[in-house]
């Protein structure tokens, strides 16, 4: 394979990951049904989902027929989605209220989209449950159920780290520093350390920050991961002795206390239980940490059988030459997210 083509085979690569992920780096949150009880029959409620969509049929939230709608509030803009809000009137369900009933979203199956539904009652008692295609509904129990609370934080952590490529391609970048063996697991623990702090802080309401640079230094992050895989003689070899290749935990911590603020962002977008923050917190990250070894292991594991395929064919390789593949696509879509996020900071 000549410098040329493959110059032209990584131009389109990054032209089809552009056209497909521009606007999806880091964009995962799933909508969000809140239901409040304020008196023995009446529920705030609010509805919040992105603005962009993948169908022309909206998603819409469902709750049982018997609760009236008795008043509507002006639809806003909160940061990339919408919030709808009203109040519902459920007096013809009784006593029990929306104990027992269904409540879900409409349009789940053909958006390709998931939606969190948090019930708080006067009571104290609180529930929370994930709706998806496959189940776009969720019967209230008498009681709240500790284990669906770790069971579907922990699926969103994982949606979340595959929903966001930017972080996926963080993690790409430091498998080509380090390569495998000691040092990726080393490194991919200081980034889990890393992203782990600052995403309990800012949950906990410890730390704040500006969004907008935070995601912009999250981008420009993956940039200079990619720049310093350029600098480097033979990429993925640990001949290189710049700073970053002799300490790559120094990098992937330092950053990943960067990214576990966008996890958090995004965490926050979804909401937690107030009465289990610390389960919901603790599952959601190690759902960030499954889907996380996932990907590196699907990654060891492709390049494996890559190579496997190689030692069995009569096709020669420059495998020197193949890695520069990933770094300029790292390189490219990192460019184009520091420019977007750029406007979006200063503008």
């Amino acid at each position: 394979m000549t410098s040329a083509s493959l110059i032209r085979f990584a131009l389109a690569l990054l032209m089809l990951l552009l056209h497909t992920s521009m606007a999806e780096a880091h964009r995962f949150a799933p909508s969000l049904l809140k239901l409040t009880q304020t008196a023995e029959a009446t529920y705030n409620v609010v509805w919040k989902t992105p603005t962009e969509a993948l169908s022309a049929i909206a998603m819409q939230p469902s709750w049982p027929a018997g609760c009236l709608m008795v008043a509507e509030n002006p639809v806003l803009r909160e940061g990339t989605g919408t919030v709808s809000s009203w109040t519902l009137d459920c007096g013809s369900l009784g006593k029990a209220g929306l104990v027992g009933e269904k409540l879900g979203v409409v349009g789940l199956a053909e958006n390709q989209a998931s939606a969190m539904v948090m019930l708080s009652l006067s009571d104290g008692r609180r529930y929370q449950s994930v709706v998806n295609a496959e189940t776009p509904e969720f019967l209230v129990p008498a009681q709240p159920s500790q284990t669906r609370i770790m069971t579907e934080y922990s699926v969103l952590g994982t949606e979340h780290i595959w929903g966001g490529t930017d972080h996926l391609m963080f993690v790409l970048g430091l498998l080509l520093l380090v390569g495998g063996g000691r040092r990726l697991l080393w490194t991919i623990t200081a980034f889990t350390v890393g992203h782990s702090v600052t995403l309990a802080l800012v949950t906990l309401g410890l730390l704040s920050y500006p969004v907008a640079l935070v995601e912009f230094v999250i981008a420009l992050s993956i940039f200079i991961l990619a720049l310093e895989l350029t600098r480097t003689r033979g990429v993925g070899s640990i001949q290189d002795l710049s700073l970053f290749k002799r300490h790559p935990w120094w990098l992937a911590g330092g950053f990943g206390l960067l990214h576990g603020m966008g996890f958090a962002g995004a965490l926050a977008d979804i909401g937690l239980p107030q009465s289990n923050v610390p389960l919901a917190l603790l599952f959601f990250n190690i759902g960030i940490e499954v889907g996380q070894i996932a990907f590196v292991l699907l990654l060891l594991g492709g390049w494996w059988l890559f190579n496997q395929a190689l030692a069995i064919s009569a096709v020669t390789v420059n495998r020197t030459r193949l890695v520069l593949i990933p770094v300029y696509v790292l390189g490219g879509l990192s460019a184009m997210w520091c420019i977007e996020r750029g406007i979006a900071l200063v503008s």
